[in-house]
């Protein structure tokens, strides 16, 4: 499990785990709490399930023993959702079993998808398709973008759509590499008409991944002639990647060229706004409430993939839960900086001036002059209020940005300090512009 996951992951979910029984091909393993339970059932079970049939056979069952007293170790056991058969050779099963299977994963959907400037296209299009597949014009959609910004999410929302909407439609999501898997399977007991009958057989096909097919001529040449089939008769593909059609190295000409048929549609890493979007859905999902510092803190640093996020507020959940800790800005820094590199953003003074000044309406002119109109001094004594906060620069070097002298900084500290406490227009501007200025 260590080998193939985080090591922060693994450290608070699976090091604190202990196996308590192991009889009757049933697996027994001690949890602190039923919410860790139900997190490793939801997360890590595909991954935990094949380690355990691995070390303890194909037919082990497990379950989990949640610890009540832990003076005489009772506790309350709950068997595992996950099914008894082993997933190892799950990639043969979906040519060789006729019970049709989607593979789809039925958490994604539209709904859960949160649509943001990085991801408008791909949503749109995908929204598109779910509603006609095979009759729009993107076909195939050709989805790419790093590694964590919702390709799969989105390609499966399709899917769950396509069958929701008519459940008689043969809807496959399948990884690229399951893909390889099955054909060299396939090729290996001279089964490869029945291979390509199953997959004509399908109306969306969905393949993860596309790129792993680099390098791969067999795998690339059967999956041309699927592709050809599928299109012809106008039944949707929908490919993802991590990179452009124009970018992927060793795939034939004649596939890429097909990839280009329809649209290539970029998810670019989600923006400010969209992060905190999707932050303040997944903590609605799961009873979370944080405050609005946090909430902007997390915002901004966990800022590379949706998983980043994700990440962060599972760690503050599973840490408030099992430490019994409030979730506090302390915390929040200090599991975002466990999981993510976080980068110092640099403000300067300049920065801090134009911003308010957009913001009040003052030229910068009459906020550097004498003026002692209220609204020219309320300007002035937000920058100097904001230069302290959010730089590095003395006080001296604060006041010369507004030409005021070091007393007069002090002086205009104090009295907005003063004011912000009854005056809730007053701090609320100083928050707005504060989270403007750390963006």
């Amino acid at each position: 499990m260590r080998d193939n996951m985080s090591s922060s992951a693994f450290n608070t979910w699976f090091a604190p785990l202990e196996v308590v029984d192991y009889a009757d091909e049933v697996l027994v393993l001690r949890v602190k709490s039923q919410f860790v339970v139900e997190y490793i059932e939801e997360n890590y079970i595909d991954l935990l399930s094949r380690a355990i049939w691995r070390v303890f056979g194909e037919n082990t069952r497990l379950e989990y023993r949640v610890l009540i007293d832990s003076t005489s170790g009772a506790g309350a056991t709950y068997p595992s959702t996950t099914a008894t058969r082993s997933p190892l050779n799950a990639g043969e099963r979906t040519f060789v079993d006729r019970n049709w299977d989607s593979q789809l994963n039925e958490q994604y959907s539209f709904n859960s998808f949160i649509q943001g400037e990085s991801n408008r296209l791909a949503r749109t299009a995908a929204l598109a398709i779910a509603k006609d597949p095979g009759r729009t014009s993107f076909n195939p959609l050709f989805i790419y973008g790093g590694s964590g910004v919702g390709k799969t999410h989105l390609a499966n929302a399709i899917g769950n759509a396509v069958v929701a909407a008519n459940p008689t439609k043969r809807v496959l999501y399948v990884s690229a590499n399951t893909f390889k898997l099955q054909y060299q399977q396939a090729a290996q007991q001279n089964k490869i008409p029945d291979f390509l009958l199953f997959y004509q057989q399908v109306d969306v096909l969905i393949v993860d991944d596309i790129q792993f097919f680099s390098g791969l001529k067999g795998t690339q040449d059967t999956f041309f002639h699927i592709f050809n089939h599928l299109h012809q008769s106008r039944k949707q593909l929908i490919l993802t990647s991590d990179r452009s059609p124009l970018q992927l190295h060793d795939v034939e000409e004649r596939l890429l060229t097909r990839f280009k048929w329809g649209l290539p549609a970029q998810i670019e890493r989600p923006d400010y706004a969209l992060r905190r979007n999707i932050l303040q859905y997944k903590m609605r999902q799961d009873g979370m409430q944080l405050s609005d510092e946090i909430v902007d803190y997390i915002s901004q640093n966990a800022c590379e993939n949706v998983r980043d996020i994700e990440g962060v507020l599972a760690s503050l959940m599973a840490y408030s839960t099992l430490m019994d800790h409030d979730i506090d800005l302390a915390l929040a820094r200090q599991v975002v900086g466990r999981l993510v590199e976080v980068q110092p953003k640099s403000i300067l003074m300049e920065d801090i001036m134009g911003t308010v000044c957009e913001y009040t309406k003052i030229s910068e002119k009459a906020v550097q002059g004498e003026s002692r109109q209220k609204d020219v001094v309320r300007a002035r004594q937000l920058i100097i209020y904001l230069g302290k906060r959010l730089t590095e620069y003395s006080l001296s070097e604060i006041g010369a940005t507004v030409h005021r002298s070091h007393a007069t900084v002090i002086h205009a500290l104090n009295t907005l300090s003063d004011q912000m406490e009854y005056d809730k227009v007053l701090k609320r501007d100083a928050e707005k512009l504060e989270s403007e200025l750390r963006k």
